[in-house]
């Protein structure tokens, strides 16, 4: 079984910054990617990063230019770095990680229990 922990969520001004971190252990075999989805009230759950562990990263069109997702130097672990924030940041963040982990050989999609982040001056 696979174990996603979130952390560095909070309250933050408009214009301000976080930075939230995501780190999945358990017996893992090898990790395909990670991302962040959020979630705000009455709202579906949208896609913010999606980090490949080829290199590769994709961002929502709403936090281009303003979001960074990358591994940390923890192994099986990334951040999201969230500069000039906006109002409609707001929303309850999710870890989620495309893990082949334990005896079985299926890759499995596994979520953490997500972390606040609000917006608000």
């Amino acid at each position: 079984q696979v174990q996603l922990v979130e952390s560095g969520g909070g309250l933050v001004q408009p214009g301000g910054s976080l930075r939230l971190s995501c780190a999945a252990s358990g017996t893992i075999y090898t990790v395909n990617s990670m991302s962040w989805y959020r979630q705000n009230l009455g709202e579906q759950r949208e896609l913010v990063a999606r980090y490949d562990w080829g290199g590769s990263a994709d961002y929502a069109d709403s936090v281009t230019g303003r979001f960074t997702i990358a591994r940390d130097n923890a192994a099986n672990s990334v951040y999201l770095q969230m500069d000039s924030l906006k109002a409609e940041d707001t929303g309850v963040y999710y870890c989620s990680g495309n893990i082949v982990a334990g005896v079985s050989p299926t890759p499995w999609d596994y979520w953490g229990q997500g972390t606040q982040v609000t917006v608000s001056s």
